[in-house]
């Protein structure tokens, strides 16, 4: 009787190589969408904790002070040197020794343009969670906004708009967001795709906490 042989049904070499540039292919497909959506979610929770963070702090500082917090009340840098108070420090940064004034060497605007950072040089405070926080507080006027960046000073993109917010403390002691009505900083102009702007970005942080799709969108 004639004994069957077995048949092989291994790969060949060929195939195997076939079939690995396949999914070499699907990955380089799939993959960075992945990556830009981890990142975009990433952002987006970064965003809701700074709020978060930003908004009971300055809601017990109110209570504290027992008055209303804001430029006019607390002109001339003196208000980081209370609102710091409420935070577990990592590193307090004085008024600009981290990110010092001018065209920031670290930071881009909103479409990755040359960023001048005038708006925070009046504190600046690195806490426990990562987050690096700024102070713009005038010396005369109402002007008060509070910039944070959500996943610190030495991570990237480092862009406004991107992973920097800037929130507006309001003449009646509101913390909004910039971009909302009301405002200094409107997203039209401030938080542009074509503008060449040295702030482009700073009226981003309205449609970051409004619009769903806002990060999935985020320019290149």
């Amino acid at each position: 009787m004639e004994r069957l042989k077995p048949e092989n049904n291994a790969f060949t070499l060929a195939e195997v190589l076939i079939t690995l540039g396949i999914i070499g292919v699907v990955a380089s497909m799939t993959l960075p969408a992945l990556i830009n959506q981890t990142r975009a979610k990433e952002l987006q929770t970064g965003l809701k904790k700074a709020y978060s963070v930003l908004q009971t702090a300055y809601n017990q500082m109110s209570y504290d002070e027992g008055q209303v917090v804001n430029g006019i009340n607390y002109s001339n840098q003196r208000f980081m040197a209370v609102f710091k108070k409420y935070f577990k420090k990592y590193k307090d940064c004085g008024l600009d020794d981290c990110e010092p004034y001018g065209t920031s060497l670290r930071y881009h605007t909103y479409n990755n343009n040359p960023l001048d950072n005038f708006n925070f040089d009046d504190g600046q405070e690195m806490i426990v969670d990562g987050m690096f926080i700024f102070v713009e507080n005038a010396t005369q006027g109402e002007d008060l906004f509070i910039s944070v960046d959500v996943n610190g000073l030495y991570k990237k993109p480092n862009r406004w708009g991107h992973d920097l917010f800037t929130f507006q403390i309001m003449p009646e002691g509101k913390l909004l967001p910039m971009g909302a009505k009301g405002t200094l900083y409107d997203g039209q102009n401030y938080c542009s795709l074509t503008s060449i702007h040295t702030i482009n970005g700073i009226g981003c942080t309205y449609k970051a906490v409004t619009e769903k799709d806002y990060f999935k969108n985020l320019p290149k």
